[in-house]
């Protein structure tokens, strides 16, 4: 259970690298105006959400294999998995959201996109608090 807990803490960290990096790429191209520019940080949307998507997967698979191989006690459980569902609907925002800029069709400020970067930090701040402290 040790190597699955490892893996799992990897793929974690890593899926949290790219939805850390990635809204930050829809700040710079929110307030791109060069073409050249633009159609680079497309390139970069799209190769980090292509890249990251199987890692965040491995994370939820890895997460649920420890949550059934150590059972399904404890509130603070229950309350990271609902706090991991609404990282997974980010994630898939995310790939929405590459999809908008590929196209040529985002309608939201650079400061919109500043905001929306700060939601995995709060959420990695509350699931080590669950983990970590087990409040209830």
């Amino acid at each position: 259970m040790l190597w699955l807990k490892a893996f799992h803490i990897f793929f974690v960290v890593s899926w949290f690298a790219g939805l850390f990096y990635l809204p930050r790429i829809f700040v710079n191209h929110a307030m791109a105006e060069e073409a050249a520019v633009k159609e680079r940080l497309k390139l970069m949307e799209r190769k980090l959400y292509k890249f990251v998507t199987p890692i965040g997967a491995l994370a939820v698979i890895t997460g649920l294999w420890l949550w059934f191989g150590y059972g399904f006690s404890g509130g603070w459980l229950h309350a990271k998995t609902t706090f991991v569902a609404g990282l997974v609907a980010y994630h898939l925002y995310c790939g929405h959201l590459v999809k908008v800029f590929a196209e040529d069709r985002n309608t939201r400020s650079h400061v919109w996109f500043r905001f929306f970067n700060e939601v995995p930090v709060l959420v990695l701040l509350a699931v080590v608090i669950l983990v970590v402290v087990k409040p209830f």
